[in-house]
């Protein structure tokens, strides 16, 4: 299988090795228009060659897109136009609802399987490349029936072989819940970040930072120019998501304030319920592909 992957960072490069050591790939190019990042996934072995995005799509078999995503609705329609009828395009944005409408009306749609792996870290770059990042980790793919059934089949055999989950959603409903459970955090982090910074002993602050601060604020280390682009896209329902936040921070926030030692001690309690829902009952979220009905399995 020759894949082609553009885009060599933390999640490119992560998939790449993957794809290596479990052989389904026989063969990967890599795709970056940053020069050092091309050259250093060379020197790592994450790529077999690097060339430019044409003649690098022409001849795969799969593409792979990890890059940012407003780059996504530029990049994608013009891998689209260049790939063979047979080939197989996914992406691995963080947000959908723009980018599926960008190719809802393009010949080759039915060859695009659009993907979000839910995972990574603050890292970015080739030598970020972790190998089995993805392993017990749920992917989303969106849209399902607007795409061919054998590129879908493929796509679907390619995240399981490297340990993925898989659930299936609309591209709407993945911009909501990945806006809850993925874009709040990085907001919250970056405000946190700039709250401590914005402190005249910020110093001081930072000398007695412990792991629990430096665990919340890891992921404002995050690129901005992933990022950026993430929470433009999907604005509204990030505002949403933050608008819940930041009630219940105010909530909070009063109760510590007019000293309503009960509710403080209510919210806590209601917030422990959390360990339960993500350590204790080890859900995995399954839905069905051809209803689009969720449905939770132990």
């Amino acid at each position: 299988m020759r894949v082609t992957i553009i885009g060599l960072g933390l999640i490119g490069g992560s998939i790449a090795k993957d794809l290596r050591s479990t052989k389904f790939a026989t063969e990967i190019t890599g795709v970056d228009i940053n020069r050092e990042h091309a050259a250093k996934a060379l020197e790592l072995n994450i790529v077999d060659k690097a060339e430019e995005l044409e003649p690098a799509v022409k001849k795969a078999d799969i593409v792979i897109l990890a890059i940012p995503v407003d780059k996504l609705l530029t990049v994608l329609p013009r891998v689209l136009d260049l790939i063979p009828e047979y080939a197989t395009v996914t992406d691995m944005g963080s947000t959908k609802r723009e980018i599926v409408e960008i190719v809802r009306n393009h010949p080759h749609r039915k060859n695009y399987i659009p993907a979000h792996p839910m995972s990574g870290t603050e890292d970015s770059g080739p030598e970020s490349a972790i190998d089995g990042l993805f392993k017990g980790k749920i992917t989303i793919i969106c849209d399902q029936q607007d795409s061919g059934p054998q590129h879908l089949a493929l796509i679907e055999k390619m995240f399981h072989l490297i340990g993925m989950n898989i659930a299936y959603m609309t591209a709407d409903e993945q911009d909501l819940n990945t806006a809850f459970v993925s874009h709040l955090p990085h907001a919250a982090a970056y405000a946190l970040a700039n709250a401590v910074q914005a402190k005249e002993e910020r110093n001081i602050i930072f000398d007695f930072a412990s792991g629990g601060f430096r665990s919340t604020v890891r992921l404002a280390k995050s690129s901005s120019t992933m990022w950026h682009p993430i929470f433009q896209q999907n604005r509204d329902y990030v505002v949403e998501s933050l608008d819940v936040y930041i009630k219940h921070l105010e909530e909070f926030r009063d109760a510590i304030k007019n000293s309503d030692s009960e509710k403080l001690l209510l919210l806590i309690k209601n917030a422990n319920k959390i360990r339960d829902i993500l350590d204790g009952n080890n859900h995995s979220l399954i839905q069905n592909k051809e209803t689009n009905i969720k449905f939770y399995t132990k």
